[in-house]
């Protein structure tokens, strides 16, 4: 065959052929998630609400993961590569200065949050009902009980006068929330409280060993996600000190921990994963309303207690006011 005739045929296969050539699968939309630790039951939790609108990862979803790694300070950058990369939409389940880095990077991407205090103080949304912009999500109010935290904690232990409060010196909003909150509801039931700041996990032992000389009689661990991340570390701190602690959710109770009472944070991170998959269907985060969590838990440790020599009022445990459910363990 000559040369011409050759390409003339190659030519006409092309030409006759262009599916077979050209075309390729439709692209899946891409989620981004930004948080500050990884937690698999997390982020377990936020793949059954995509499931549920819909959405299977790595089926017809993908997700671009963008951790802190318990680094505030990496939120603003994180956020802006998930920008640069065009996602779908941004969730930012668990921390508020996730989500503020999220608000700041884009007003036209959808986004998605998880936090703690009201997001219409933070500038997240105009209202809960109407958020009016390019976000909405989840409030789960772990930043604004502390005055049922400190009067359980008062329940625990009748004779305490004295409590330090575990606070995080990276996330200034929350930091001045705790205090103002702790400062209130301590006053009111004649408790003194002394701020301790830890944001790394050589802090966090260097605040024990504090704690272990200045004796208070209890320790408020404010809800912070890098804790979480090192809620092992301060259970153990706490039993090898004896030192008796209350925390925002059951993970630390489950971890070791003392005492907890909270909202089920768990929970709201499957709620963001069914708002993205909605939004991925085409809802805009203006019309979905921000949710606000309405089931609060005390979760009692009894071999923790044991362990420090605590001993639970059988009132305490019995209990069941404003915890719906309340179960201790």
């Amino acid at each position: 065959m000559k040369r011409r005739e050759f390409i003339t045929l190659l030519a006409g296969v092309t030409l006759a052929s262009p599916s077979v050539a050209f075309a390729q699968p439709p692209a899946m939309p891409v989620v981004g998630y930004l948080d500050v630790v990884s937690s698999p039951s997390r982020w377990a939790a936020f793949n059954q609400g995509l499931a549920e609108s819909g959405y299977v990862v790595g089926q017809n979803v993908a997700v671009e993961i963008r951790s802190a790694e318990g680094r505030y300070s990496r939120f603003p950058e994180l956020a802006a590569d998930l920008v640069r990369r065009r996602v779908s939409v941004i969730v930012a389940p668990g921390t508020t200065p996730a989500a503020l880095a999220a608000r700041a990077a884009t007003t036209t991407i959808p986004i998605v949050f998880g936090v703690g205090d009201d997001p219409v103080k933070l500038g997240l949304v105009a209202s809960l009902a109407r958020p009016g912009g390019n976000a909405t999500g989840i409030n789960f109010f772990t930043a604004e009980v502390a005055a049922k935290r400190l009067g359980l904690l008062r329940e625990l232990l009748p004779a305490a006068t004295r409590v330090a409060v575990l606070a995080n010196p990276t996330d200034p909003i929350r930091l001045e929330t705790i205090e103002r909150d702790v400062k209130t509801a301590a006053a009111a039931i004649g408790l003194q409280f002394q701020i301790v700041n830890a944001s790394t996990s050589r802090d966090i032992d260097a605040a024990f060993a504090a704690l272990a000389a200045a004796r208070p009689d209890a320790l408020f661990v404010g809800p912070d996600p890098f804790f979480y991340s090192r809620r092992g570390q301060l259970a153990l701190q706490a039993a090898r000190h004896a030192i008796p602690a209350s925390y925002a959710i059951r993970d630390y109770a489950e971890a070791g921990g003392l005492m907890s009472y909270g909202t089920n944070v768990t929970a709201a991170y499957h709620q963001v994963g069914v708002y993205a998959g909605r939004i991925l269907k085409g809802a805009k985060p203006a019309d979905l309303p921000v949710q606000q969590s309405t089931k609060f838990e005390l979760v009692i440790n009894l071999q923790a207690a044991r362990t420090i020599g605590v001993d639970v009022p059988p009132q305490l445990l019995a209990s069941r006011r404003n915890c719906s459910p309340a179960p201790t363990t």
